[in-house]
């Protein structure tokens, strides 16, 4: 079929499948895999029983007494990216084991080589990323049933109960109610190009409903995760070797690399869906060296490469700022208002959640009643390595400068 016939529909449908976007949960993996081959079976069995192990001691012996797989059976993404999945958090698990000041500062090559060999093949870092325990951590109980918290489970759990299951679950489930706004990019790029300002409201339009449904199951946050139990329990399994006092050397990949690299932990920075709203509308966030701006680009190494590749393509898509503000047309213009808006809530809900589950609770005593030895401004820093507040509120206060306005 001749490119000028391929209809809008067609065109980002084929957009999408380019860039690994799915039509139903956007840059979540589509219908995870649970199992790997036989082979794999110690893998599988370590991963899925991280809490008992860590409980009784026996965790880090017996991730030593695991045999050196190859990972050349490993076929297929999906495959992959659930052996990805189980190493990260067997990976966490060994480096930080019961959350004390016992950390190893060498991953043993049993697990190091095999790891870093299905990080190359994906595209991945070596450490538990957002790609891996929000976008591939997930099932549906009833493979028939809807796509609701209630019928949903995670394929690995840390210590701390349900709390990582609250915490990836919402988060995922945040992706894919802003999903419709990923699937609309493609036709806001054609509305653009063709100088169709209808088709561009449209979309933009359809952007704004889905953020506000975004911010609602965001919301749900707070039912299903328990501060405390974050903060002094999971945030630790999170916690990468990149701008973190307790591993500031980074951590030894033996049999890989003869020197200790620097990896973040899991961070939202690592979900391409504010990113990719972010270059469609034209926000521009703060540069220079340490800046919001530089964190975010760092942050795209940790993204499927499909999905860092949809970011770049964006940048060179036609320009929807500059139409809307050529046009003067005020719908045009509320409209993209509404998606900027949209986007400023979503990061002042963000705010007061990182307010909640990392700010409060480092001024509190952990249920052992022991406060941590560590300064308050390494507690407050996100999973990621960043001073989160500063640059979550760095990053609100850019979102809302790009609102338009003219007499």
């Amino acid at each position: 079929m001749p490119h000028s016939q391929i209809s809008p529909a067609e065109g980002s449908r084929r957009i999408l499948e380019e860039y690994h976007i799915d039509e139903d949960v956007g840059f979540a993996l589509p219908h995870p895999l649970e199992e790997l081959p036989d082979t794999y079976r110690p893998w599988i069995l370590v991963a899925r029983n991280l809490p008992k192990l860590i409980e009784n001691g026996k965790l880090r012996e017996e991730v030593e007494k695991l045999p050196t797989l190859r990972t050349e059976e490993l076929r297929g993404h999906r495959l992959q990216r659930l052996a990805h999945l189980a190493l990260g958090y067997i990976t966490m698990a060994y480096v930080w084991n019961r959350g004390d000041d016992d950390i190893r500062k060498v991953l043993p090559r049993n697990l190091a080589v095999p790891y870093c060999e299905l990080s190359e093949k994906l595209g991945l870092p070596p450490i538990l990323s957002y790609a891996d325990c929000v976008l591939a951590n997930w099932k549906k109980k009833d493979p028939n049933g809807p796509m609701t918290y209630e019928n949903m489970d995670i394929l690995f759990s840390f210590p701390g109960g349900d709390c990582d299951k609250g915490f990836f679950l919402v988060s995922l489930m945040v992706e894919i109610a802003a999903s419709p706004a990923i699937k609309a990019i493609p036709t806001v790029s054609s509305a653009v190009e063709h100088q169709d300002p209808k088709a561009l409201e449209k979309a933009l339009c359809s952007i704004a409903a889905s953020l506000e449904k975004a911010k609602e199951i965001f919301k749900r946050m707070r039912d299903f995760v328990d501060p405390d139990t974050f903060f002094h329990v999971l945030r630790i399994y999170l916690s990468g070797w990149k701008g973190n006092p307790k591993l500031p050397e980074g951590l030894l990949y033996e049999g890989v690399w003869d020197t200790p690299k620097k990896f973040s932990g899991g961070s939202a920075g690592q979900s391409s869906i504010f990113q990719s709203l972010d270059v469609l509308l034209g926000i521009k966030h703060d540069v220079g060296e340490g800046s919001a701006a530089e964190f975010l680009q760092e942050m795209r190494e940790y993204m499927p490469p499909a999905h860092r590749n949809f970011l770049s393509s964006l940048e060179s898509a036609p320009p929807v700022r500059e139409f809307v503000i050529l046009r003067r047309n005020e719908d045009l213009k509320k409209a993209y208002n509404e998606c900027v808006n949209g986007l400023v809530s979503l990061r002042m809900f963000h705010l007061s959640i990182v307010d909640t589950y990392i700010v409060k609770p480092s001024k509190q005593k952990p249920m052992g009643g022991h406060k941590s030895e560590e300064p308050s401004n390494t507690e407050n820093r996100g999973t990621g390595g960043t001073d989160v507040m500063n640059f979550l509120r760095s990053v609100k206060d850019t979102t809302k400068k790009a609102l338009l306005s003219w007499p």
